[in-house]
Formats: C-alpha cells, structure tokens, sequence
C-alpha cells in the first residue's frame, strides 16, 4: 500500500463507498477495489473493535471474514477465561479473538486455512506488537496431527454450509469439532469452542460431553455467543455462567448450575404487582427459567410466559424493569379505551396468540415513545396487555 492510498482511505474513510467506485476512473493511482475494502473495513470495526481501527497499518479482509469475527467486547471476554504458556487457535479468521486472548499467554500459535487471512494476520499482530503469536497457514485437522502439547486451544467453526446458509447443529459446522475432540483434547488441557447464539445448547452438550462450563455472552441485550468450556474432568452438574454487557462498562450476571434449574420450583400468579420484570438475552437463552424467578423472589405470570412480577423492587435482576401502570383485558372495548391516550409504544409478546407485527396492525399504533406494552398470557390463561414504564434508566 503506497503513501497515496494510504492518504485516500484516510481522506474517504467516512464516505459513502458504492458512490466512490462509480468514480473509480477519476483515481489513476490508486488501487480502488483495494482501498475500498480497506475503508469498508474501517467502518465496521470502528465501534467493534476499537483497539484495530486505532492503528492505521491495519489491513482488513473481505467483507464475510469481518462479519464472522469477534467484537472487542467479547474478545475480551474470552480472554478472562483462560491463561499458560500456550494457546492454540484452530481456526485463526482475522485474528480478533486470537490477538486479545494471546496476551494471557507467553505463546500462541494461529492457524488458518485461507493464505491471505494468514498474511494479513502476519501483518496485523506486528502492527500490533503481539510478536509472540506465530501464524500458521494449513489446515486445522493436518496441525492437529503435528501438534505439540498446549494448556487451552480454541476453535471458532465455521457456521456455513457449502450453499452458504447458516447451520444450527454443531455436526454441521466446518470443522466437525464432534468428530475431532478427541484428538484435540489428546493435545490440550483445555478447549474452548465458540458458537452461534442460535445453536442449539443442549444439542450441542449432548454432542460434546467432556463440556464442564457453558458461556452466554449478550451485548446491549443481543446474544452474541455461547462458549463451551471442555477438559479432562467431569462435572456432577453443568455449571452456566450468563453475561450481559450494557452500556458505560455495566454487566449483568447470572451464574447457575443446571441441575438447581431443574429441582427448582418457582411461584406463578395470575394478578400482576407493581413490578415487571423482563431477563435479558443471555438469561433468556440459558433456558434459567424458574431459577431466576425464585432466586429474586419473584412470581412468574405463566409456565411459558418468561415475565415476572413483585410488589417490592428487585433492583438486582438481571434485565430490564419496568413499573406497571395498568393492565388492560383482552376486549376491544377496552383496548380501544387505553389506546387513546397512547399513539405510539413499545411493544412486546410473550406467550401470545398474535406476533408483534401482526398486533401492532390491530392495535393500529406506533413504534417507540416512553411506554412499554408486554401482550401476554398470565398463570390462569388470560390474556392481556401490561402497559408500563422503565422504573430504572
């Protein structure tokens, strides 16, 4: 990358690129399809990755690659959970996750399939300082044959199929981690494996029992990963830790074994209190159900309805609370009464007959505002809506 690129992609780095390749013939000496996966790349990561976009030498890679990788949030994450001497990254993709959770390490070794991501990985820890990290272009099944003993290896597998669609079950992503494990834990003390938030856990745990920990990993109340914690030993119950990082550096916790989730009973009610209490994404893919409802003493309004209530303030819990105002019944009467001092609401279905969309029609109001709307279905089958508020900013 010469001088002149370089000052290009700094100059454009904030326009609009499907504009800059239709002027493409007025840049002679410039590499344009270069320099605009390069500001494509710089766009993405500013916010995801701060601490690439902060170094100007970084080269980026193509558009899925960047997609598929690590924030630096959760990069972050994945690094507090492990330390040695040697790390292994089975399946390197644009180093993210290799370079944060390297610094734990006084050796790491990234492997990658694809020569190119393995040159700008080359490229990018020197930028980076991380001098201690060696890439390796091959294969991930051929390292593992050649490979000498490492205290943690991770594996991120690819969650395509050759069509290009996304997969759900752990068999069906590249490589088959069920049918390697073996091997890799022959070479390792410990394996972490990220997965999709859309995966299937229990399937996947099923698939892999040397699992001792699972991971949920939400981010502003998005679920953005499930990490699966492997090693030598066995556990009596599956111990799952659930993290939700908010915004100004708060997160919210929630850790519990599997076993409690399910010898644990919790209390259903049909009359909603002055509290409503909503888990987040990570708490609501853990599948902690009852465990979250009896641990803050609260009610749940039903068996599949995964809401809340108190009279008392739980200030603790981990998701969003709201103060109810009221609760509307299910007639058109009524629901015609309450909309008209509200044009527009946020709205929510839990346990309900009708989809957001298809509600939102036949209440015939508006998205967002300061009111909260849950349309749900209590513990003695009633439907209703809980109009409410956000009790803590």
């Amino acid at each position: 990358m010469n001088e002149e690129t370089k000052r290009f992609i700094t100059e454009h780095e904030q326009d609009n690129v499907h504009n800059l390749s239709l002027q493409s013939s007025h840049y002679k000496n410039i590499d344009i399809d270069f320099a605009i996966r390069q500001i494509v790349g710089k766009q993405k990561i500013r916010s995801k990755v701060p601490r690439f976009y902060n170094e100007k030498d970084i080269l980026y890679p193509k558009q899925l690659s960047l997609e598929q990788s690590s924030s630096e949030t959760t990069a972050r994450y994945k690094a507090s959970l492990c330390q040695g001497n040697t790390l292994v990254d089975l399946t390197g993709g644009f180093g993210v996750d290799c370079c944060f959770m390297a610094k734990r390490f006084k050796k790491a070794v990234y492997v990658e399939r694809q020569e190119e991501l393995c040159e700008l990985a080359r490229h990018n820890f020197k930028v980076l300082g991380e001098n201690h990290i060696e890439v390796i272009h091959t294969e991930t099944i051929d390292y593992l044959t050649e490979m000498n003993h490492a205290e943690w290896v991770f594996i991120d597998p690819a969650r395509r199929s050759s069509a290009g669609k996304k997969v759900v079950f752990l068999s069906d992503c590249e490589p088959d981690v069920t049918t390697i494990i073996s091997n890799i834990l022959e070479k390792a003390d410990n394996v972490m494996i990220k997965l999709s938030p859309m995966m299937d856990v229990t399937a996947a745990v099923r698939e892999l029992p040397q699992t001792k920990e699972i991971h949920i990993v939400a981010v502003e109340n998005e679920c953005k990963e499930i990490l699966l914690i492997l090693g030598h030993t066995t556990e009596e119950s599956m111990h799952i830790h659930t993290i939700n990082f908010g915004k100004n550096n708060k997160s919210q916790v929630f850790d519990f074994n599997q076993e409690k989730e399910v010898n644990i009973s919790v209390s259903y009610t049909s009359k909603v209190g002055k509290y409503l209490y909503e888990p987040n994404a990570a708490v609501m893919k853990s599948g902690a159900f009852k465990l979250i409802g009896n641990r803050f003493g609260l009610q749940k309004l039903h068996i599949n309805t995964h809401l809340y209530t108190s009279d008392e303030l739980t200030f603790d819990f981990p998701g969003r609370i709201f103060e109810v105002l009221s609760v509307w019944e299910n007639s058109k009467k009524e629901l015609k009464m309450n909309l008209l001092h509200l044009p527009k609401a946020n709205l929510t279905t839990r346990n309900y007959p009708l989809s957001v969309d298809d509600l939102r029609k036949k209440l015939k109001i508006k998205d967002g505002g300061d009111s909260y709307l849950f349309a749900c279905t209590l513990a003695d089958e009633k439907k209703v809506i809980i109009e409410c508020r956000k009790a803590l900013k």
